[in-house]
């Protein structure tokens, strides 16, 4: 008996191994009897694509890293560290559009997932002598998370309002150790959001176009450094003197330039179209000629991305 159960048992396990259509039956059955965020971690890399290229307007750098790091990041069975990215820009340029993409396409909800977690420091951190407490609660509640769900996301929004300090407790999460307080971290996603580096971006875009260059020549390479440097020197940065910017610990800095006329029009295009009016043109010109655009010399940048568009639209509709 006990020969015949090992050899059914090794039957089964062979069956697993090769046969892809069992074993997604038996991940199936599992799923309807367990809460499991590996059943609704459900990755789509080509939907993550097509909806940063077809929905987020004027930003190449961060269409191009953000698509490339996920996709690397999902390639790997077991990362050796989590995928960390650190979104800076100007209000209104998309950051917050594409960390719900993010969510999304991996969670098959923006941001209704129990297993995707934002924290907004002038809700969850509001005084600055309350730093030591926060880092103990951040931790526990960034532990315990990855305990629950290795495959957890983190979204910090901004990052400019944090408290400098707090967020240096999750180093030890964010390296390259196989555990980190007896839990493995390595397959989590973490993702800052600030307004810190926007000068520097804003310099950049200003002159590449003086000079006569489309703004799609602008390189990863060119920002980064100069990102860097601004997040860790600004008091106002969370990042401030943090030891995660000095040891590198972010996977990498995604610039959001500023948006000129043509893509706040794109933007207002959308908005209509979700209103069922996308005929609408009068709307989409009007909105585009209402945008305060800056600097005073020139007005080739929208002060606001997009974030007045949908109060504009209500306006002129």
């Amino acid at each position: 008996m006990a020969v015949r159960r090992a050899t059914i048992q090794l039957v089964l396990m062979v069956l697993l191994y090769f046969s892809p259509g069992v074993q997604c039956f038996f991940e199936r059955i599992s799923c309807t009897i367990s809460s499991d965020c590996n059943c609704d971690f459900k990755p789509n890399i080509r939907g993550l694509e097509w909806d940063l290229y077809k929905n987020l307007y004027g930003q190449h750098l961060a269409q191009d890293t953000v698509s490339e790091e996920v996709a690397n990041f999902l390639q790997k069975e077991s990362p050796d560290r989590p995928l960390v990215l650190s979104f800076h820009g100007g209000s209104g340029t998309g950051k917050t559009l594409v960390s719900s993409m993010l969510g999304r396409h991996l969670y098959g909800t923006a941001m209704g997932s129990p297993y995707i977690h934002q924290f907004v420091p002038t809700l969850h951190f509001p005084s600055p002598d309350r730093v030591q407490q926060y880092r103990l609660e951040l931790k526990d509640w960034v532990q315990g998370n990855l305990t629950a769900c290795a495959r957890s996301i983190f979204i910090f929004d901004e990052m400019e309002n944090m408290p400098p300090g707090v967020i240096d407790i999750l180093k030890p999460f964010l390296g390259p150790s196989h555990t980190v307080f007896g839990t493995n971290y390595r397959k989590a996603i973490y993702i800052f959001i600030s307004t810190i580096g926007e000068e520097v971006i804003h310099r950049m875009a200003l002159e590449t176009r003086q000079a006569g260059k489309e703004r799609e020549e602008i390189r990863l390479v060119d920002l980064e450094d100069a990102i860097s440097q601004a997040v860790f020197n600004n008091s106002r940065s969370g990042f401030f003197h943090s030891s995660i910017i000095q040891e590198k610990l972010l996977t990498s800095f995604v610039p959001f330039l500023p948006l000129g006329r043509r893509h706040v029009e794109r933007c207002a295009r959308r908005e209509l179209c979700q209103r069922g009016e996308c005929q609408r043109t009068d709307v989409v010109e009007a909105v585009g000629g209402a945008v305060v655009y800056m600097p005073e010399q020139g007005q080739h940048f929208s002060s606001k991305g997009c974030k007045s568009v949908p109060a504009k639209v209500n306006l002129f509709l």
